[in-house]
């Protein structure tokens, strides 16, 4: 039976490319820092600014074609 070390020493703890394209093109376009949790159908996107929310749900294709995906974009307001 493999321990703690051994089973965590083969987990990969890298971010995701989808994540870091999207924050990236936030940080770039936008200022701002968001929080992206990718799911399995869907990448979610979160932040404190209302404002912010709005403008990247108008921009939702832009994200997408910045993080090549086809998942569908949730955007929520913390």
């Amino acid at each position: 039976m493999d321990g703690i070390a051994d089973i965590l020493s083969k987990k990969n703890f890298d971010t995701p490319p989808e994540v870091r394209a999207i924050k990236d093109f936030v940080h770039r376009q936008y200022k701002h820092d968001v929080q992206v949790t990718l799911q399995p159908r869907s990448i979610v996107i979160a932040a404190h600014s209302a404002a912010l929310i709005g403008t990247l749900r108008l921009n939702a294709p832009a994200l997408q074609k910045a993080a090549q995906t086809e998942k569908k974009l949730i955007f929520r307001i913390q």
